[in-house]
């Protein structure tokens, strides 16, 4: 085994252990984790921990997106972004002028973040893309319904980028395949 996946066979999942260097020399040091790596680390092994703690314990592999999403409302314990309920004063305001007694939950950004971060962590794990519970469509309905009930509840919209449209000359022929065209992802 080359040290990146490790399998726990007395609690059945796996632990995500790798820094992205998997052909790494045994004899050299590990080179330090970025910030993304070792933060992607965290999030699996803290994930890993939730399947462990259910009743009966779950394993990565047995793992599905109602999991996930249990485990995304499990988090919203820890938040610290207000968000106001409907019968409060303040829905819709995004700087109220006092407290109030609204929830804190986890912000969007962060949960779309950490799936983003969960989703790359469980393929290199060895889970395929195709299983991948964290790619599932209901995490992106989830994911959108906290952006929309997030936005009304603080005031402030979340507008959706729209792509510029690339305008050529007529004179200039661009091949199909030419690294000069830029990406139409690149030009948000």
């Amino acid at each position: 085994m080359s040290g990146d996946i490790a399998k726990d066979s007395t609690e059945g999942f796996l632990r995500f252990s790798g820094n992205g260097n998997h052909h790494q020399e045994p004899d050299q040091p590990a080179a330090p984790l970025s910030r993304y790596e070792s933060q992607k680390r965290r999030d699996w092994n803290t994930f890993g921990q939730y399947l462990k703690n259910q009743k009966p314990p779950v394993a990565v592999s047995q793992c599905n997106c109602n999991h996930v999403l249990d485990f995304l409302r499990y988090l919203d314990q820890f938040g610290k972004t207000k968000v106001h309920l409907h019968g409060c004063v303040f829905f819709g305001q995004p700087d109220p002028p006092s407290p109030c007694t609204c929830p804190l939950r986890q912000a969007w950004g962060s949960l779309d973040a950490l799936i983003g971060r969960l989703r790359a962590a469980y393929e290199e794990d060895g889970g395929s893309p195709e299983n991948n519970p964290f790619g599932n469509g209901a995490i992106r309905v989830f994911l959108r319904e906290v952006k929309e009930c997030q936005a009304k509840a603080r005031g402030i919209p979340y507008k959706k980028k729209k792509k510029k449209k690339i305008q050529t000359s007529p004179n200039v022929k661009h091949e199909a395949n030419s690294s000069s065209k830029p990406h139409p992802a690149l030009l948000i």
